[in-house]
């Protein structure tokens, strides 16, 4: 991101209304939908499913005496590519059974029986909310605001119920919490994109995706947008109606023949999972050695890949281009005995040698590569690196800023601008990494900057800090990430039961989760379906961009109460009403954010026309966003957040981590962005003979993470199963829907097993995000995260969850 473009974001980030999106200007007409066909006494009102999967898709929500009767998704338009329904996929259809699931928390609950042990009694609103304010006042009394830790996550995406605004403005109004950075999702990736170009959100900026429209090869690198952006407000149809139009040449690496792939790929590399860096340091060798970079690109926007872009006092042997070949000598193009080969990456990845020669050629010849990281890259054990070296794909070959090219970063959608709840300003400035909370409830007094990542503490002549403290209490909004989709479950249980350690855990959800059993005291929030607020379609869905104005046609169930009545409740118990508040009612804040919105979007109706018309839509076409452009058109005035302000390559400032901080065994900061085997990879040859099998995850269509797990109609129709290779299964005399144990020295979880060509030999695969459901020690909910490591990574001390050795029996 260029510097100035940086800014501007935080600015409006902070306060401002502003448009972002791939074409503000679109001269498309809005849609109005006519009057949706409405059986006697029934009503409608217009919601949105509001998970984390980054389409926010709009549904139609009847109901009759105040009960949900049905659930519809589409509303008439011509339904052409361009003005086509934003149709919400199974999940946002199953709406009314998430709302009645027998889950469904219905009453201000309190713990009675052992942390964990999901006993719990009624208790009062009154008396809930008591206990709530009285034991975090104690615990900052006694510890200090830096004790308590907020890890509310993503299981609500809405705006005024922001998970990043709501919860946070609480405790900011109370003196503020423990702080955290880095996300399940993204984390390594976040210092991948900052160390290449400056900031975190380049690796969530990439060019829109109706940008392949002026692609001749799109490269789809564990990027799977049939399973995850699969609704009709999804990147999926983009890629589908531009693919079928253009006849768009897609290639797909990944593990797993994937949605995506079938049917619609050109050609399927299988690849190892965690080993995509040695695949990608091949392509650099090929196109280094048969002269194909773009060496005046490297030249004026890049730092680090040759003598003559290297910082100042580094020498060429430091260089990328001295990496790859390995040798020192400028000029010397005959490699080393540790050069960067394709028959070096082909005995690392599983791909041949002549296939990966094939490719590199391939990409090269292309004159506008489309080529695109997908998330899971940056969930392994070195996905900072793994990030880096794929960023380096477009860079060499000067394929960036230019139309039907992107940087590596994720696909932007049409977006447009609906405000969140401010949060504040937190007045505690101490952080840690997100994953490593539950080392925080250990010891986080000790934890340190140079070998945890603690950032914002007082640091000594070394450059060295402590914490200084440990989590006392967690307050936990909308998340199952405590337990459930932390890594190593059963180590995760153990910690959270011993209430010496942290002593208070507050949730608030809509469900009992398996992390809301190791609550304290329990809220229970209103549903989407019950709550009125717009919101946007997140800026990584589609091109038609949308405002949904959600209204309710029930009461709130059972007992349950909207965020900000629950927040305000609290705040008054604490004296800080005022501060939460200021002075606006519920509906004050929803009208001031609706002008917010309509500054933003001139043309959004009033929004009483909203309540009816539900939608404002506009499909936002190809003329569109290209990921640093404004970098490429012109480096001096937008000059990139990296010291340079330029592409670097080669990093001054993970140089200098690599030389200070403290690292585990086997764990690396590079400056050059390099391919590192890692525990538990395919190369760790330790594991590898008790647990020949290497094991990652994946999304799949019947939940979004955790989120609609507990939802029968989706289980019926979406299997959970580990795939497993007919080579590999034949070895274990398996066949499909078998039983089976999958385990490490983590734990154990029981699934059925899926036998099918679409997985590598040697590797397995397991959707993540079933809630664990334990029995005799052995986890049989199938949650992958009972046997992953709870181990950061280097640098972001993120979540490794993809980076697994495992062995398979028949249960």
């Amino acid at each position: 991101m260029e510097r100035r473009s940086f800014l501007k974001m935080s600015a409006a980030m902070g306060c401002a209304a502003t448009v972002a999106g791939c074409n503000s200007s679109s001269s498309d007409v809005d849609v109005v939908p006519p009057t949706p066909p409405v059986t006697e006494d029934e009503t409608m009102n217009w919601s949105s499913c509001l998970v984390n999967c980054g389409s926010n898709c709009p549904v139609k929500v009847f109901s009759k005496d105040g009960v949900i009767t049905r659930i519809e998704s589409e509303f008439t338009t011509e339904d052409t590519y361009g003005n086509h329904d934003v149709r919400a996929c199974l999940r946002g259809r199953t709406l009314r059974k998430r709302v009645y699931a027998p889950e469904r928390l219905k009453y201000p609950m309190k713990r009675v029986g052992p942390r964990g042990s999901g006993q719990f009694e009624r208790i009062s609103w009154d008396e809930a909310l008591d206990i709530v304010a009285e034991r975090l006042q104690g615990i900052i009394d006694q510890y200090g605001n830096e004790s308590i830790f907020n890890m509310t996550g993503t299981g609500s995406f809405a705006h005024f119920k922001s998970v990043f605004g709501m919860p946070q403005r609480l405790m900011n109004a109370i003196g503020g919490c423990l702080d955290k950075y880095g996300v399940y999702s993204y984390a390594q990736l976040f210092e991948a994109a900052t160390y290449t170009f400056g900031t975190p959100y380049d690796g969530l900026q990439g060019s829109c995706i109706t940008q392949i429209e002026n692609s001749d090869l799109a490269v789809f690198i564990g990027y799977n947008p049939s399973e995850i952006r699969m609704s009709g407000s999804g990147i999926s149809y983009d890629f589908l109606n531009i693919k079928q139009k253009n006849n768009l040449k897609t290639i797909i690496i990944d593990p797993r023949y994937t949605d995506t792939a079938v049917g619609k790929e050109d050609q399927w590399l299988p690849i190892r999972p965690g080993t995509d860096a040695a695949l990608f340091e091949a392509l650099a060798y090929e196109w280094i050695t048969q002269n194909k970079v773009d060496q005046a690109f490297l030249d004026k926007y890049c730092v680090g890949y040759d003598e003559k872009t290297m910082p100042d006092g580094v020498g060429y042997e430091e260089s990328y281009k001295s990496y790859i070949l390995d040798n020192s000598t400028v000029g010397d193009l005959n490699p080393g005995a540790n050069a960067k080969t394709p028959a070096r990456a082909a005995s690392i990845t599983g791909i041949p040698e002549h296939t990966i020669i094939e490719l590199a050629r391939e990409i090269a010849a292309a004159k506008a590569p489309f080529i695109h990281l997908g998330l899971g890259l940056n969930r392994h054990a070195a996905g900072e690196n793994n990030m880096r070296a794929g960023y380096m794909l477009s860079i060499l070959l000067g394929k960036i800023g230019l139309p039907g090219t992107t940087n590596g970063g994720q696909s932007r959608g049409g977006f447009f601008f609906a405000p969140t709840l401010p949060s504040g300003t937190n007045p505690v400035t101490k952080q840690i990494s997100f994953f490593t909370y539950l080392q925080a409830v250990e010891d986080g007094k000790n934890m340190s900057v140079l070998k945890d990542g603690v950032r914002g503490v007082e640091l000594d002549e070394n450059g060295d800090g402590k914490l200084g403290t440990d989590i006392k209490a967690i307050v936990n909004w909308f998340s199952n990430s405590m337990v459930n989709q932390h890594s190593d479950v059963n180590k995760t249980r153990e910690v959270l039961k011993d209430e010496s350690k942290c002593e208070f855990i507050l949730m608030v959800d809509n469900v009992m989760t398996p992390s809301a059993e190791f609550a304290d005291i329990i809220l229970p929030d209103t549903t989407w379906l019950e709550d009125e607020e717009l919101v946007n379609q997140n800026n990584v869905a589609g091109g038609t961009a949308t405002l949904i104005q959600m209204s309710s046609g029930i009461e709130p169930l059972f007992e349950s109460r909207h965020s900000y009545d629950i927040c305000t409740e609290i705040a008054k118990r604490m004296g800080v009403e005022q501060a939460f508040t200021e002075g606006k009612t519920k509906q004050q804040w929803l009208a001031e954010m609706y002008a917010g919105a309509q500054a933003a979007n001139p043309g959004l109706p009033d929004k009483d026309v909203m309540l009816e018309q539900g939608i404002y839509r506009k499909y936002l076409p190809h003329g569109s966003y290209i990921a640093l452009k404004g970098f490429r058109d012109d480096p001096e005035t937008n000059r990139l957040y990296t010291p340079s302000g330029k592409l670097e390559i080669y990093s001054s400032r993970l140089a200098h981590k690599a030389r200070t901080w403290e690292l585990s065994e086997g764990d690396v900061i590079s400056a050059l962005p390099k391919y590192t085997p890692t525990w538990d990879g395919y190369e760790d040859s330790e594991t590898r003979e008790q647990y020949p099998l290497q094991l990652t995850c994946y999304h799949t269509k019947g939940r979004v993470h955790s989120s609609y797990h507990n939802i029968p109609w989706l289980r019926e129709v979406v299997q959970d199963a580990v795939w497993m290779n007919p080579i590999d299964a034949q070895a274990r005399n398996l066949k499909t829907g078998d039983l089976v144990h999958v385990f490490n020295d983590r734990g154990t979880l029981e699934v059925e097993v899926k036998v099918t060509p679409r997985i590598m030999i040697g590797v397995t695969a397991l959707g993540q995000g079933a809630w664990s459901r334990f029995e005799g020690g052995i986890d049989k909910g199938g949650n992958i995260n009972t046997i992953t490591s709870q181990r950061p990574t280097p640098l972001s001390k993120g979540n490794p969850q993809h980076t697994n050795r495992v062995e398979i029996r028949r249960a």
